[in-house]
């Protein structure tokens, strides 16, 4: 059994699956769509790269990692239905939407995360002072765009950067020594707005991985105030480095978090995290644990 993996560099978090799976499962991957009995388009936008005769050949599966009906492509949708054999959603409230348009077999399993790149660092003082954060601010975190690509102005409302500023604008009212503490790309939105309102922060443009998981060690806590999310994998992050993080009722949340940490925006006041809970069901997704269900899935199809 061959797995190719059509996945173009696109500078976002599927970057960093294929590499990971490439590591792990060399001995089931081929970088020679040729020499592949099972076609894994994780990145389901780029099936227009691979020929029909392709796409025929083999058996496909496809990644879906969610679907906004706000942007969704029906006339797309349906030319990539005919060539998929199955499709693979990171979040079962995708599975609803996803069984009003096809009638292919779905399969859930969300990604893994790797434990060696993300977890606990002890000493918080030491780890803000190496970051120049200042000791004694109350620090939250945010490490997903907020901003559309295209201006680089108007909100990516799917994300719920309005909700994050409603958010922190309550909680500095409360802390004066609030600091908000943002990564990545596409944050104009948030940065405007926490400059009109006069709430410091700390903008670090783009880090790599283990920067990103000294980071989550600095924080007081991690918001996801998203609409729609396949994800976020910040919430797998957050529950292995043990940061304190609430969230919307989004992607994968409620089957990592707590419901005391799953918040609506009425009453985001009331979310408390809960980070022995989230690090004990963040077990299941850790490497090599979160592979397991796609090698199964794989070998079913290859098998049949």
């Amino acid at each position: 059994m061959k797995i190719y993996l059509n996945a173009p560099k696109e500078s976002w978090i599927v970057d960093r699956f294929v590499k990971e799976w490439k590591y792990h499962n060399k001995t089931i991957s081929t970088r020679f769509i040729t020499n592949s009995d099972i076609i894994w388009i994780i990145s389901p936008w780029t099936w227009r790269n691979l020929s029909i005769k392709q796409l025929k050949d083999k058996k496909v599966i496809c990644t879906i990692h969610h679907l906004d009906p706000a942007k969704f492509d029906q006339n797309d949708f349906e030319e990539l239905d005919q060539f998929v054999n199955i499709y693979h959603i990171i979040t079962k409230k995708t599975e609803k939407f996803l069984r009003s348009l096809t009638e292919k077999e779905i399969f859930y399993s969300p990604f893994w995360v790797d434990s060696n790149k993300f977890y606990e660092i002890k000493d918080k003082s030491d780890i803000r002072s190496k970051n120049q954060l200042p000791k004694e601010d109350f620090i939250i975190g945010s490490f997903q765009r907020d901003t559309e690509g295209a201006d680089n102005r108007s909100p990516k409302l799917e994300k719920g950067p309005d909700n994050f500023i409603e958010i922190v604008t309550f909680l500095y009212k409360k802390q004066k020594n609030l600091n908000i503490l943002l990564t990545g790309n596409h944050r104009n939105y948030i940065i405007n707005n926490l400059k009109k309102l006069d709430i410091p922060y700390v903008y670090l443009p783009m880090v790599d991985t283990k920067k990103i998981n000294e980071l989550y060690n600095c924080l007081n806590l991690y918001i996801v105030a998203s609409r729609v999310e396949g994800g976020p994998q910040a919430i797998l992050e957050c529950a292995l480095s043990k940061t304190p993080i609430i969230s919307t009722d989004v992607g994968i949340a409620n089957e990592i978090l707590s419901s005391k940490s799953i918040f609506n925006m009425p009453n985001f006041e009331n979310a408390t995290p809960e980070t022995d809970y989230a690090y004990e069901k963040v077990q299941n997704y850790t490497i090599p644990n979160g592979f397991q269900t796609f090698i199964n899935k794989f070998k079913e199809i290859y098998e049949n």
